[in-house]
C-alpha cells in the first residue's frame, strides 16, 4: 500500500499537543505519510512556554533536501519558523528542490492572544516568504500584521482576505476565531459559530462551524493546517481539503482527552476510536 507523503515544517512541541507532534498525529489519522524538518526545540507543556532552542538554519535546510530528494512528498506544510535566517533556508531550499508541490503556510506570527512569536525583522521575512504558499492560514491578528490594519467585522475580514490574496498571491483560509463569534447572533439554531473567509482566486467564501466552549483547543492551528496538506496530498480540491480538516478539527475538540492543567491538547486519533 502506498500512502501519500507529507513534510511538516516546524518546531518541537514537548508537551506533544502542537508543532510537528500535532502534524504527524494528523497525517497519520489522515491516512498519509508524515515526514519533518524541525526549526526548533520547545521546552513546553499546556500551561505554555518555557525555553526554545533554534536549530541550525543549516541542518533545517539538509532535512528538507533529504527529504525531497528521496521521498515522493505530495505536499508540505510549515508552522513555527521562528527566525529570518531558518525563515531564508527554509525558502531557498523550497525553491530549490521542490516540485510544484502544495505548500500551505501556518504564518506563526501572532498568538489568538495578541503576543507577538517573532521579533519584526522575522516578521517581515515571514511576509516574503507567504509568496511561495498555495494556501496561507492566518488568524485575525496575524492577518492585522501582515496588512498594517485592524479586521473588526465579517465585511473586513472579507476585504483582508482579497488584499492578502493580491498581496501573496497565494489562496487564502483567514481565521475569524473566538473574535469574530463573540459578534455573531448565535448562528443557526442558537449555536455559536466560528466564520472564516476562504478567497481562491475569484471566489470568495464564508465558511461557518460550531463554537465549543471548550478549553481543550492547543494546536488548532497547527493541526488544521496539517489536515489541509493531508488532504492536498490525497488530490482533494483546496475547497475540500479546508472543509474535511475542519470537519477534523471539530471532532479532535469534541472528544479532547482533557490532559494537562492548562490549555489541553485534542485527541487526534478520535475518527480510529
Amino acid at each position: 500500500m502506498s500512502l501519500p507523503v507529507v513534510l511538516t515544517i516546524a518546531g518541537s512541541d514537548s508537551g506533544g499537543g502542537a508543532g510537528i507532534q500535532a502534524d504527524l498525529k494528523t497525517f497519520q489519522a489522515l491516512g498519509c505519510f508524515g515526514t519533518t524538518a524541525i526549526t526548533a526545540v520547545t521546552c513546553q507543556n499546556t500551561t505554555g512556554v518555557s525555553a526554545v532552542q533554534a536549530i541550525d538554519p543549516d541542518i533545517v535546510a539538509g532535512q528538507i533536501r533529504d527529504v525531497l530528494l528521496d521521498l515522493p512528498v505530495k505536499a508540505a506544510k510549515t508552522g513555527m519558523l521562528f527566525s529570518r535566517d531558518i525563515m531564508d533556508a527554509v525558502r531557498n531550499t523550497w525553491k530549490k528542490y521542490a516540485q510544484k508541490q502544495a505548500l500551505i503556510v501556518d504564518p506563526v506570527m501572532v498568538a489568538s492572544s495578541g503576543d507577538r512569536l517573532l521579533e519584526p525583522d522575522a516578521e517581515d521575512a515571514l511576509i516574503e516568504f507567504l509568496n511561495e504558499a498555495t494556501l496561507i492560514t492566518p488568524n485575525l491578528p496575524e492577518a492585522e500584521v501582515i496588512l498594517n490594519e485592524s479586521i473588526k467585522s465579517l465585511e473586513e475580514m472579507k476585504q483582508a482576505a482579497r488584499k492578502l490574496q493580491e498581496q501573496t498571491g497565494a489562496a487564502v483560509l483567514l481565521k475569524g476565531g473566538h473574535r469574530l463569534a463573540e459578534h455573531n447572533e448565535g448562528g443557526k439554531e442558537g449555536v455559536s459559530v466560528v466564520q472564516d473567509v476562504l478567497c481562491n482566486g475569484d471566489d470568495l467564501e464564508v465558511l461557518e462551524f460550531p463554537l465549543y466552549p471548550e478549553k481543550n483547543t492547543h494546536g488548532t492551528g497547527c493541526t488544521l493546517s496539517a489536515a489541509i496538506a493531508a488532504g492536498m496530498a490525497k488530490d482533494n480540491t483546496l475547497k475540500e481539503a479546508v472543509l474535511n480538516a475542519r470537519e477534523f478539527i471539530d471532532g479532535a475538540i469534541r472528544n479532547a482527552p482533557g490532559l494537562g492543567s492548562g490549555t489541553g491538547p485534542l485527541n487526534h486519533l478520535w475518527k480510529q476510536q
